[in-house]
């Protein structure tokens, strides 16, 4: 593991844009509401309330995995393709 990059000024430079870390943590919260209605409608057998949040659910995962592969390339650490 390396050490933590601090940019000339004394700041510390993070591999990700707030953009994207905004965006991964509302898909996040996505998630998890997905997850409460998607166990509740399937215990109250509504399956096509099911069907839309796991569609729901399959975009949102989409989402964060692209939001999370474009900070990796955009950055400057251990992960990233820069």
């Amino acid at each position: 593991m390396t050490e933590e990059q601090r940019s000339p000024t004394g700041k510390p430079m993070v591999p990700a844009t707030p953009v994207d870390v905004i965006r991964i943590r509302i898909a996040s919260f996505v998630l998890v509401f997905c997850v409460a209605v998607g166990v509740l409608s399937a215990v109250a057998r509504l399956w096509w309330l099911t069907a839309i949040v796991g569609i729901v659910v399959v975009i949102t995962a989409l989402f964060m995995a692209f939001a999370v592969r474009r900070q990796r390339s955009l950055g400057g650490g251990p992960e990233s393709r820069g």
